[in-house]
C-alpha cells in the first residue's frame, strides 16, 4: 500500500477567526467552507490545511476535547530568502498571531522564527537562502 499525506488537520476554538488568519492574514486560498470545517491550501505541493471546530475534531476522532499546552508538533514553511522569512512572520502578525522567536540567522547558516497562530499552533518560517 502506498500512501501520501494529503492534509493537517487542525482542531480550532474560534473558526472563523483562523479562517481569517489563514485566509486574509496568510494569503491561503479555500478549498471547503462548511460549518465546522474550512480547508485551504498552503500551496503547490503541500497537502492541504484543514481547520476543525475543536469540540467536533475531537469527537471525530473519539477522544475527549481537553487538552493543553505543547502539542509536540510544529508547521514548517520553508521560503526561499531572509526577507519572505520576516515578511511571513509579518503578516502572521498582523493577522492575529503572535511572535514565539524573533527571526534570526541560525548557527547553520539558515534563518528562522517562529509564530504562533490564534490557537497556538507553531509555525517555523524558514530559510537556507539568503
Amino acid at each position: 500500500m502506498s500512501s501520501q499525506m494529503s492534509a493537517v488537520m487542525l482542531g480550532v476554538e474560534n473558526l472563523d477567526r483562523a479562517k481569517r488568519f489563514y485566509t486574509e492574514g496568510l494569503g491561503c486560498g479555500i478549498d471547503k467552507d462548511t460549518r465546522h470545517f474550512v480547508s485551504v491550501r498552503l500551496g503547490e505541493g503541500a497537502p492541504q490545511l484543514a481547520l476543525y471546530e475543536w469540540d467536533a475534531a475531537a469527537e471525530d476522532a473519539g477522544v475527549p476535547p481537553e487538552g493543553s499546552g505543547f502539542r509536540g508538533v510544529s508547521f514548517h514553511l520553508n521560503p526561499d530568502s531572509r526577507e519572505a522569512v520576516d515578511e511571513t512572520m509579518r503578516k502572521a502578525v498582523a493577522a492575529g498571531g503572535s511572535v514565539v522567536r524573533e527571526a534570526a540567522p541560525a548557527p547553520w547558516g539558515g534563518y528562522f522564527g517562529y509564530f504562533a497562530d490564534p490557537d497556538g499552533y507553531l509555525w517555523k518560517v524558514t530559510t537556507y537562502g539568503s
